[in-house]
């Protein structure tokens, strides 16, 4: 039985036995980044989890209210580097509203698609990761020759391949060719079976199913409390994505699934992002075939952007979960305050509770299960 958590400032549980501090990186590989998380343990047992964060804080936030707009578009990708296009797509979304600039709808399509090829991207990375932090390294090398397809496509229209800035207000830094869209649904065609390879080779492993199965229950209780949404909330048997409970961009015109499962623990976590990966690749096919024609971006977008003065919000569904940006603006072209709200943060809240009580390789399993980005928390 797990040892109570009482006593802990003590150093000692109920029954007398001293407890000792492992500290959890900043430079351990299954922390994925220069995170410290100071566990207290009774033996193999977490009594208690405590991350440590600011190791690698970049003031983000008081960047944005040191530039012009436009300036600052560039660090939007730097907060969550595997989730950029979102992060990007939610700041020129925060400055479209405040500006009244109005985007073609060529560009919106194009920015979902390239979204959700960011999206598999991301999750693609994370799989490996997770599968590595349990013990399995194959997986990763699969994971890994199937991401650098997504990256070679994205590398064509923006030449970059892991920190994007192609978004622009009121549209795209430029047009998407014809080479991009048969690539894309090249991929499109190819990845479907490469998933269900995944399923065969991990997902239906014994092995892999009683390392996840009815570890670090998750409830929706706890998911509120914290303030975690994405993948998390959604293994938590909750339907709730930014996509379908506030829709933006072109979302409402396409037709998908959010993926949910109610059994809370790592395995549902893991399940949600193998099947979002599957409703990825339906909504890319459907804004290809769907993609219209006319410019890729607003005719009339000023050289300095000026919102009028006012308070204003635009949150996406990035890979980890809902991110928002927070923009108030005095009517200068500086903005007065940026306020953002990142997904890894939140959901790295509950770890402490959620690892209460637990041996420490599925306190491990726990943390990959909620993928966080260190840089998403330390902004």
């Amino acid at each position: 039985m797990p040892p109570s958590p009482n006593l802990i400032a003590t150093g000692k549980t109920e029954s007398g036995r001293e407890t000792f501090v492992l500290n959890l990186g900043p430079q351990h590989p299954a922390t994925h980044g220069v995170l410290r998380v100071k566990l207290e343990m009774d033996g193999e047992y977490v009594m208690r989890a405590e991350p440590v964060c600011g190791y690698i804080h970049r003031m983000h936030e008081k960047m944005g209210e040191n530039r012009t707009y436009a300036q600052f578009l560039p660090n939007t990708s730097r907060i969550d580097y595997l989730s950029a296009m979102h992060y990007t797509h939610a700041f020129v979304g925060v400055v479209e509203r405040a500006a009244g600039i109005e985007v073609p709808p060529r560009a919106e399509y194009i920015r979902v698609i390239t979204s959700e090829l960011n999206r598999i991207s991301s999750h693609l990375v994370w799989f490996g990761a997770f599968l590595l932090d349990l013990g399995g390294f194959t997986p990763l090398l699969y994971a890994f020759d199937d991401r650098e397809k997504i990256l070679d496509l994205l590398e064509g229209i923006t030449g970059a391949r892991l920190t994007y800035c192609y978004y622009r207000f009121g549209g795209l830094y430029n047009d998407v060719d014809e080479e991009f869209l048969t690539g894309t649904r090249e991929f499109v065609k190819y990845m479907r079976p490469r998933l269900d390879m995944y399923r065969k080779l991990v997902t239906g492993n014994i092995i892999f199913k009683k390392r996840l199965e009815g570890i670090g229950p998750i409830n929706t209780d706890m998911c509120l409390r914290y303030g975690a949404t994405g993948p998390v909330i959604r293994g938590s048997g909750v339907p709730c994505d930014v996509r379908k409970v506030e829709p933006y961009s072109v979302y409402p015109e396409l037709d998908f699934d959010i993926p949910v499962f109610p059994e809370a623990d790592c395995m549902a976590r893991y399940n949600v992002r193998m099947e979002e990966m599957e409703q990825s690749l339906r909504i890319i096919e459907q804004a290809v075939a769907k993609l219209p024609e006319g410019p890729f971006i607003a005719a009339k977008v000023p050289k300095t952007v000026k919102p009028p003065a006012g308070d204003y919000y635009y949150a996406v569904e990035a890979a980890r979960g809902r991110f928002a940006v927070r923009l108030v603006s005095d009517g200068k072209d500086i903005p007065y305050r940026v306020k953002l709200r990142t997904p890894s943060f939140a959901n790295l809240t509950l770890y402490a509770e959620a690892t209460q009580g637990m041996l420490l390789p599925d306190a491990l399993a726990v943390m990959g299960s909620l993928d966080l980005v260190i840089p998403d928390i330390d902004r």
